[in-house]
């Protein structure tokens, strides 16, 4: 399948999972497993270790480790064979590692979207609403703006989905592939279950990384300085 097929693919399917979440409860359904209404706490607290650690902090740290190793053999070692054969994966790779997050994160501060532990449904204060809805205006006047959606944290992990592009056997690639949904999704539950996202918001930020890497890999392979 071409970039370009890809692409449009991918949108479409970004378009109808926002729709998708938006107009039904699949949300609350899943998320209500996570919580205890009896205690009214959600089944892991956000500070318990190591699992904070492990997945938070950990995954995290090393992601920027990646990357940071990408770019120095870049950088350092662009003439040796081995950084030539892969320079084009290893461009998108790095690429993807700063721009999927931080479009995430961009769109977490214009959506104005809660967390679950935000809602009132789960004891917070935030009505429930689709991201192309508005709150009421009295409500709107009295509280701060909230950052959830999407999810920034695991879109550092979905990054790594970028992979696909650095590896040249097909083996290779489904390993690539395989290693970044277990990483992302790893990292998108463990928010799930301390009551920082809903499913939709993993899901979401999974298609639209593989959407930005898209888009970045189409750009790379115009760049006359990978003919070098």
């Amino acid at each position: 399948m071409t970039l370009n097929r890809q692409i449009v693919l991918t949108s479409l399917f970004l378009l109808f999972s926002i729709l998708f979440f938006g107009m039904t409860d699949i949300d609350l359904s899943v998320q209500d497993l996570f919580y205890n209404f009896d205690r009214h706490k959600w089944i892991l607290d956000w500070s318990l270790q190591p699992y904070k650690f492990i997945f938070y902090d950990g995954n995290k740290r090393l992601l920027i480790i990646i990357a940071v190793f990408l770019l120095l053999s870049l950088l350092f070692f662009w003439k040796k064979p081995l950084i030539q054969e892969y320079k084009r994966g290893i461009i998108i790779v790095i690429l993807s590692a700063i721009f999927v997050p931080m479009i995430a994160s961009g769109l977490k501060k214009e959506t104005n979207m809660p967390c679950p532990k935000d809602e009132v449904h789960y004891g917070g204060i935030y009505p429930r609403t689709a991201v192309w809805q508005e709150y009421p205006k009295t409500f709107k006047l009295t509280h701060k703006r909230t950052k959830c959606w999407p999810a920034g944290h695991a879109s550092g992990g979905f990054a790594l989905l970028s992979l696909f592009f650095l590896f040249k056997k097909k083996k290779n690639k489904i390993i690539g592939l395989s290693a970044a949904l277990i990483i992302g999704w790893s990292m998108g539950l463990y928010k799930m279950v301390i009551g920082d996202h809903f499913f939709s918001h993993t899901v979401i930020t999974m298609v639209l990384a593989w959407l930005i890497i898209l888009l970045i890999a189409k750009s790379v392979n115009s760049l006359h300085i990978l003919k070098l």
